[in-house]
């Protein structure tokens, strides 16, 4: 009789490649492999890599001495945006048995299947030009809220940016597809869907990509609202100049897109913007606050912007600081720049120095902090729904209201996956 194989997964990173590390869980389970904890002891470890920072590069590389210390007979398989851009690098890590790149992550069962430990890295690779296809995804099971893949790439050109690189050109599912998922998912039970991708505002241009837009952002929110059982979405991520004013209406009047948006600032200098060649300028961003703000004083906005950009100075970066401490916003993801192979940044000039990075991080993080201090304030005494998580910790579950303000509670069984009327204190 064969023996069970056991297989753990550890993902780095964002929410899209959440849901892809559970799409390539579900595809082993299907070929007979048991998923256990990567904490334990498996015969398959399988690392969905990020590489926007160096920091995610170096975790890598820990989690793989770690698993040869504690499993050094294990199978070790690495995938995901590192593995695209540097797999070579990968490859030379004691321990690691497979690469697999952006084409070939999806095909893991079967080159599973021609592994065995001693070999040489195997390295399953190609031009990113040749990345051409679109791979649905969508977690479950791991967390009460679903994560679910709807586009994936970028034609974009963000001098700071690997993603083009790591994942090809911007592409995604159709709206029917997409419907079709969400039904699925509301039949399993789920109340919360996460809607994600690399550039997500830039849905509709099909599975291959291309030029021509097929369907829009809009349209698929629109036939979302309609699926039964979902109570609610909410939207992981959108360019500003993607945001349109459409959609933000469509937020405020819809019964499950949460009053909750997350986009992308990077700076509030515009001459720092232009060097980082972003699509938009800060005016522009400043009127989608205000006009989200105009429709919904409640929501949440989060911020994500990035420190110590080639040639931001001292002014530039106060202007930042200065533009952010005065817009409606909730709370700031705050990125220190990291320099990435064969970015244009790294011709910009001067190069700030890290231990300048690094105060400008925490400055913005304490402004971050007093934001969301503020934000949360200001709904004290009101009654809101919140979706409490289905995992709890030290006796303790964890939910959020529909404006994304996390409530942490003693744990009660009945309470998962359920909305519960919750008043802020």
């Amino acid at each position: 009789m064969e023996q069970v194989k056991t297989v753990a997964f550890h993902t780095l990173g964002c929410k899209l490649n959440f849901s892809e590390t559970s799409t390539l869980s579900r595809l082993l389970e299907q070929d007979g492999f048991v998923k256990t904890d990567f904490d334990n002891s498996a015969d398959v470890y399988v690392i969905n890599t990020c590489s926007v920072t160096d920091n995610a590069d170096k975790e890598c590389r820990q989690l793989v001495r770690r698993i040869q210390r504690r499993a050094p007979q294990s199978m070790v398989v690495i995938t995901g945006c590192y593995a695209q851009l540097k797999p070579q690098e990968i490859a030379s890590i004691e321990g690691v048995d497979l690469v697999l790149g952006a084409a070939e992550k999806f095909n893991i069962a079967e080159h599973l299947k021609t592994l065995t430990k001693g070999d040489s890295t195997k390295i399953c690779s190609c031009d990113i030009e040749d990345v051409n296809t679109f791979h649905a995804s969508y977690s479950l099971n791991d967390r009460t809220r679903t994560f679910l893949k709807v586009q994936d790439g970028c034609d974009y050109t963000c001098t700071f940016c690997t993603i083009p690189m790591a994942r090809g050109k911007s592409r995604s599912d159709s709206v029917i597809n997409v419907v079709d998922h969400a039904q699925k998912l509301a039949a399993d039970g789920v109340k919360e869907i996460v809607l994600t991708g690399v550039n997500l505002g830039d849905f509709g241009k099909g599975m291959e990509g291309g030029k021509k837009r097929e369907e829009t952002f809009y349209e698929l929110v629109q036939e979302l609202e309609k699926v039964a059982g979902i109570e609610r979405y909410r939207i992981s991520s959108i360019e500003p100049n993607l945001l349109s004013n459409e959609i933000i209406e469509f937020v405020a009047n819809s019964h499950k897109f949460m009053p909750h948006f997350h986009i992308p600032l990077q700076s509030g200098n515009n001459e720092i913007l232009g060097l980082m060649r972003r699509r938009y300028r800060r005016e522009l961003y400043a009127e989608k606050v205000a006009l989200i703000k105009q429709f919904m004083p409640h929501c949440s906005i989060g911020v994500d912007v990035i420190v110590g950009f080639p040639a931001e100075s001292d002014t530039h970066f106060q202007d930042t600081y200065d533009f952010l401490h005065g817009l409606d916003v909730s709370y700031l993801h705050v990125f220190t720049y990291s320099e990435r192979p064969n970015t244009p940044a790294l011709d910009i000039k001067p190069v700030v120095p890290v231990n300048i990075r690094h105060e400008r991080n925490k400055l913005l993080r304490n402004l971050s902090h007093k934001k969301l201090q503020f934000f949360t304030e200001q709904h004290l005494n009101q009654t809101r729904k919140v979706l409490f998580e289905s995992h709890g910790k030290d006796g303790m579950m964890e939910g959020y209201t529909d404006n994304y303000i996390k409530v942490t509670t003693p744990y009660r069984k009945e309470w998962v996956n359920q909305l519960i009327d919750w008043e802020l204190r």
